[in-house]
Formats: structure tokens, sequence, C-alpha cells
């Protein structure tokens, strides 16, 4: 028996490890196993943080150098090459500032291929989208106005311009005299008011050919409305003040008769063009009165004016005549 309880004890099984070392066992690795995995998302983060941040930095000066590639291909006059690669600057580059002059170079080739129309339309465009950026509006609307005289037709196959419709020379007034107003001092205004004076002057020649051909015609009415709607609307505000040149009032003869608008001493040479045509259409009427108040306001607003002997003469007949 004693034998038999020996063997026993020398064949008894291992001992099994007991449910709480096992668990005591898992939670000690967990600490390592979550540190493991921690490092192991990190590192791909922080291997891709440098260059992020260098594209974010560069982006701008990417943006600048693209930009400067197509300015290259505008100044040699490679408007196509040069519009492709300013859409491709406003495709890639959309939030930074060389997107915006992007915008403008495409319309400047459009203008510069005589476009007009195209360039008009996407000047008008960048002014409805980039209102507050001020010194590009300003040149937008001045190639705006610029564009829109332009578009006034002078081919030599066509009639005179006062014998044409002059729809496109009133858009481009109204769009001139629109810049002048909002913008009256800005160094874009010098050449806005040279365009000005230009179609001012086309718009009155054709209001005084239209007065001829009803003075042509004995439709003395019609006549006086043509040459005073192109005094009073043409020549009597002048947006443009510059001195003597162009602001200086009349110096005598007050401010003129109701049938005599007064007029600012314009450069245009046609105040006393119209003036005449006024004299010449009373004194036709036997308007007498308002014939010598035109024919005098020549000789006493406009003094160097090549019209000044007519207007005299013209005076004298009426003296000669006793009216």
């Amino acid at each position: 028996m004693s034998l038999a309880s020996g063997s026993h004890r020398c064949h008894a099984a291992p001992a099994v490890p007991s449910r709480t070392e096992g668990v005591v066992h898992k939670r000690d690795m967990r600490p390592v196993l979550v540190a493991t995995l921690l490092l192991a998302c990190l590192a791909p983060l922080a291997g891709c943080g440098g260059p992020e941040a260098k594209t974010g930095l560069s982006y701008s000066a990417d943006a600048q150098r693209a930009y400067q590639e197509a300015l290259e291909e505008f100044n040699a006059h490679n408007w196509i090459e040069a519009q492709q690669l300013f859409r491709e600057v406003k495709r890639k580059y959309a939030y930074s500032k060389f997107a915006r002059l992007a915008e403008l170079r495409i319309a400047d080739a459009d203008f510069e291929q005589e476009k007009y129309g195209d360039a008009i339309r996407e000047y008008k465009q960048f002014v409805h989208d980039h209102r507050s950026d001020a010194e590009e509006v300003v040149y937008a609307r001045s190639r705006i106005a610029e564009a829109q005289y332009r578009e006034i037709n002078e081919s030599i196959l066509l009639p005179a311009s006062e014998e044409r419709d002059q729809a496109a020379t009133l858009e481009s007034y109204k769009e001139l005299r629109g810049f002048l107003h909002d913008y009256p001092d800005v160094k874009e205004s010098k050449r806005v008011c040279e365009l000005l004076e230009d179609v001012t002057i086309k718009l009155v020649r054709h209001e005084l050919y239209v007065a001829r051909f009803y003075l042509a015609r004995d439709n003395f009415d019609a006549t006086i409305g043509r040459v005073q709607y192109a005094l009073r609307n043409y020549a009597t505000d002048d947006p443009c003040s510059r001195g003597e040149l162009h602001a200086r009032m009349i110096e005598s003869g007050g401010a003129g008769s109701a049938n005599v608008p007064s007029v600012h001493a314009q450069d245009f040479g046609l105040a006393p063009e119209a003036l005449l045509l006024l004299g010449e259409t009373y004194l036709k009427m036997h308007r007498f009165g308002d014939a010598r108040a035109a024919f005098g306001a020549i000789l006493q607003r406009y003094p160097q004016s090549a019209l000044i002997l007519q207007a005299q003469n013209f005076l004298d007949f009426m003296r000669t005549q006793g009216v």
C-alpha cells in the first residue's frame, strides 16, 4: 500500500495555471500592444508632415512662377498660348491673387487680338466677381471703356461717322462718362478723357449733320431742336475740366438766353459751328433777336474761332437790313 501510494504521488499530474494568473498576464501585455499600435500609426504621419507643410508654404510661390511663365508668352504676343497658361493658373491656384491677375490677362489677350466683345464680357465678369479689388476693378473698367470706344467702326469703306447710326458711339460715350463719374482722379482718367473728347466730337458732328439735313428742307423747328440738343447735352457739361482748355466758362454774355444755350469753351471747335448754324436758322425764320444773340455769342465766347468772320458778316448784313 505504501508503495502504491508513493507511486501515485510520483505520477501526479502537473500543475495547471490558474485563471487568475492568465488574466494578469494578458493585462500586463495591453500597454505594450497599445504603445506599439500608436507608434505604427504615428510613424507614417510623422514622415508625411514635412512635405505637406512645405507644399502649403510654396503654394503662392508656385502660383507666381506659373503666372510669370504665362506672362512671358503674353509679352511675346503669343496670345493663344498665353491664354492657355493663364487658364491653368486659374485652375490650379484658384485661391491665390495670381488667379485673379490671370483673369485680367486673358481679357487683355482678347483685347490685343481686337476681340473687343469678348474682352468687354470678360472684364465685366471680373468687375462683378471681384468688387473689393479696387485697383484691379479700376483697370478693368478703364479697359471696358476703351474697348467700347474701339467698337466704333471707322473703316474707310463706310460713310463718314456723322452719317451713320450712332448706337456704338453712344454706348462708348456712356461708358466713358460713367468711368469718369466713378473715378475722376485715377491715372487712367487722362486717357479716358481723350477718348471722351473724340467721342463727343463724333456725336456733335452727327447732330449738326442731321440739323443741316432739316435746314435744307426748311424744317426749321427740327433744325433748332438738333442744334440745341447738341449744345445742351455735349457742350455744356465737361467732366474732364482742365483749366482754360476745357472748363473756362463764358466771360461775357451772361448765361445765355433760352434760345442760345451757354456752353463751356471746349476745345472741340464745334460749339461756334453749332451757334452759327443756329443763327442762320433763326435768320431764315425772321427771329432776328435770337439770330443776333447766336452770332454775338460766337464773337463774345470764341474770339479765336475761325468762324468769327462769318458771324460778323451776318451781323453786318442784319444791320444793313435794319433788322
